[in-house]
Parts: C-alpha cells; sequence; structure tokens
C-alpha cells in the first residue's frame, strides 16, 4: 500500500524540520536547543521527537526555562 501525498508531504516536513534543528543547536545543549524550538513555536511532542527524548523530559527542560524567566522579572 502506498503512501497518500499528504503523508508523503508530512514525513519531508518532518525530515526538514530535524535537519534545520540539527543546524541550529549543533553547539548547543539539549536545554538550548528545546529553548529554541519552543519559541520557534513547536509543541512537546514535536520537540522531543526533533531531540530524540522523551517528552516528560521536553515539559522539564521548557518548564525550568519559564522559571528562569520569571525569576528574571
Amino acid at each position: 500500500m502506498s503512501k497518500s501525498i499528504d503523508e508523503q508531504i508530512l514525513e519531508k516536513l518532518t525530515q526538514i524540520l530535524q535537519v534545520m534543528s540539527i543546524q541550529v543547536g549543533v553547539d548547543k545543549s539539549i536545554t538550548e536547543r528545546a529553548r529554541l524550538l519552543k519559541l520557534a513555536g513547536l509543541e512537546n511532542q514535536a520537540i522531543a521527537d526533533v531531540l530524540n527524548t522523551s517528552i516528560e523530559t521536553v515539559r522539564t527542560l521548557t518548564s525550568n526555562l519559564r522559571r528562569k524567566t520569571k525569576k528574571r522579572r
């Protein structure tokens, strides 16, 4: 069974997202990469997929970032 055009497009877009995130975050920590992807508007599940980690890890990383931002204000 072949993939539909929509499935093929989604697969290619996912690959593009992964490549771009690698290029942007090559020299950055996973925390910084998660922050950048969150700022780009990605959902936690998409960030977890891109960073090859769990959604729980992404939640923790982005939660810590929100707390740090609140402390600075």
